[in-house]
């Protein structure tokens, strides 16, 4: 039986450690909604309720969050710009950057790990939320995009922003940002 051909997750030749933005989507295996709900909570504008869409977070999402936060103390070069949790898959932007190394000076012992490589820390994160949720709800890999300009950093801050928003227009449209 042939199998397709599958095309490489990562560019070739490109150091997934080096200082810069990436732009991270992480999926739920089967696109299983297990991390949150987008619910619609009521804003007072004017005299007019309006429903606006919000992500209310999973018991499983609830782990997840708390591992993207331990993110910025546990990885001494890296931390986490923006994300948000959907149902699905998180988006998040990580900073990957060598210069002023986050000080720890409350004397908690953390690892404060040295990596700065983005496959490692996101396979990190996963592994983490496995054990403590039990079981694996991640698809195989991730996707990820090297932010390139101010202007596309911009952008997809913006996306992520809006995806809650976004979510009950068209659900499985990942990439309007573009």
């Amino acid at each position: 039986m042939d199998r397709p051909v599958r095309k490489p997750n990562r560019m070739n030749n490109y150091d997934y450690s080096s200082n810069g933005l990436y732009f991270i989507t992480i999926c739920t295996k089967n696109r299983a909604t297990y991390l949150s709900d987008i619910v619609e909570i009521p804003d007072l504008v004017g005299n007019a309720a309006l429903g606006v869409p919000r992500v209310k977070l999973t018991e499983y999402g609830e782990i997840v969050d708390e591992n993207i936060k331990k993110i910025n103390e546990i990885y001494r070069y890296v931390s986490v710009s923006k994300y948000v949790i959907m149902p699905d898959h998180i988006h998040m932007i990580l900073f990957v950057s060598d210069y002023g190394e986050k000080p720890i000076s409350d004397g908690t012992p953390r690892a404060a790990f040295p990596t700065r490589s983005i496959p490692q820390i996101i396979n990190g994160l996963k592994s983490i939320s496995t054990k403590q949720i039990g079981f694996s709800i991640w698809q195989k890999s991730f996707h990820d995009h090297i932010i390139r300009s101010e202007k596309e950093f911009l952008e997809i801050w913006q996306y992520i922003e809006n995806n809650p928003i976004n979510w009950a227009n068209d659900k499985f449209n990942q990439n309007l940002w573009r």
